[in-house]
Parts: structure tokens; sequence; C-alpha cells
């Protein structure tokens, strides 16, 4: 089973869309089989890499609400990642334009480390009030899950994984993604959003099941108590 999984650093509800998918995936019988995949998604890509206004700010602006409004939504989001076990601080995230970051994860991805590298960013993101959007920040956090810095500063530097960022986004845009976060298990089912843990684990033993049907072996079209197990006997009158 694969799951493909188009998300974005700045968006709150993919990192707490991710714990509770990471949570029913544990508990899912079949979950060494289970490959997983995040994909790039941008909400913004025309976000400036600096920005001077605060995340209740940003929030303001985009929905034309107060400012105490919309540090209220984000005191409420708060709350939804503790439930998860994850730390929000809004007070002093950098908003910032993502690219870099996701081109980071492409990267990482060559050396089996994309999943580690995603874990990295958004907490780094969300809990540590990091600069996703300072090279340097990106290279030093891509050292700390065991790949060369330098490495990693010099693809920055480049044009590198750009391309695959843009596939990602396109092949999104073809499978009528239009927010995150967004599942797409085995390229036929979509789950959209941070649903609650106990619908993972239920779509992924539904699919499972769809996917693994049942299969008969020897046995009999009697229907009867034979060969070691029982049947209803159908009504002849």
């Amino acid at each position: 089973m694969k799951v493909e999984v188009w998300s974005d650093f700045a968006c709150p509800f993919c990192y707490i869309g991710k714990r509770r998918f990471e949570a029913a995936l544990e508990g899912f019988e079949h979950k060494n089989e289970v490959e997983v995949v995040f994909r790039s998604f941008e909400l913004d890509p025309s976000a400036p890499r600096d920005n001077d206004k605060d995340m209740h700010a940003i929030l303001a602006s985009k929905y034309g609400m107060s400012y105490e409004r919309a540090k209220e939504m984000n005191d409420n989001m708060t709350e939804q990642a503790k439930t998860v076990g994850l730390t929000y601080r809004f007070d002093t995230m950098k908003p910032t334009n993502m690219l870099d970051a996701h081109r980071l994860t492409h990267w990482a991805g060559e050396f089996g480390k994309r999943y580690e590298m995603t874990e990295r960013l958004f907490k780094a993101y969300f809990t540590d009030s990091e600069h996703l959007g300072d090279r340097g920040v990106l290279a030093r956090l891509a050292g700390e899950i065991g790949l060369d810095t330098k490495a990693a500063a010099d693809m920055l530097e480049s044009e590198a994984y750009k391309t695959e960022v843009r596939e990602d986004e396109d092949q999104a845009s073809k499978l009528g993604i239009t927010g995150v976060p967004f599942f797409v298990v085995n390229q036929k089912y979509g789950i959209s959003g941070a649903q609650p843990e106990e619908v993972f684990a239920n779509a992924l033993n539904e699919i499972w099941k769809e996917d693994h049907p049942l299969k008969m072996v020897g046995g009999s079209d009697d229907l009867a108590c034979q060969d070691g197990s029982c049947a209803l006997p159908t009504d002849d009158k």
C-alpha cells in the first residue's frame, strides 16, 4: 500500500494531520507494508522570504478580521495541536516562502531521509520558530538528521529540485487537490484534511480489504458442516 501526502510546512493542519495519520498507521496490522511519501504543495508560492508581520497579523489580513480574532483562532489551533502532542508557538513563528524547504525534502529523499526531513522541518517551523526561508538554517537542519550540511547548502544555492516540487504540485492539480493536507492511497482513494485518527484507521483497513480480497481455496459447494467449517443450510421449501 502506498500513501502519498500533499502538505505544506506553512499549514498548521498538515502537522496535526501527519500526527493523526501516524497514530492510525501505528495501530494498522499491515503497517510494515505501507509506503508513505510526502509530496510538495505551496499554499502561497508568492510569499516573501522575509516578512515583518507576525502570524496573527497575516491571518487577520488574509481573512479580513481583527488582530484579536486572528490571535484567538491561532490559540484554538495551538490547543488542537496539544491533543496530538505538538507544541505550536504562533507568537514567534517566522512566516516565509517554503519553496527551498520543499526542495530540501526532495534532496533528502535521495539519501532515504525525506520523511525525517519533513518531520524536522515541521517541528522547526511550528515549535522551534526557525526561519525556513533562510538557507543557512535549512542546511543546519539537514545536518541535524545526519545529512551533509555543506552539500545541503550547495544544493540550496542552486536551482536543483525545483522541477520536482513543481511536478508534485502539477500532480496535485490534476488530482483536483486544492487544499492540504491531502492523502492519496494507492493513487485511487483520497482523504482530505486532518481527519480524526479513527477515520484514517478505518480507511487503511477498508482499502486493504478491498485490495486484498479473501480467496477461497478448496472446500465444497455443499453448505453444511464438513471440512472443518459450518455454513447455514439453504431453505429448500
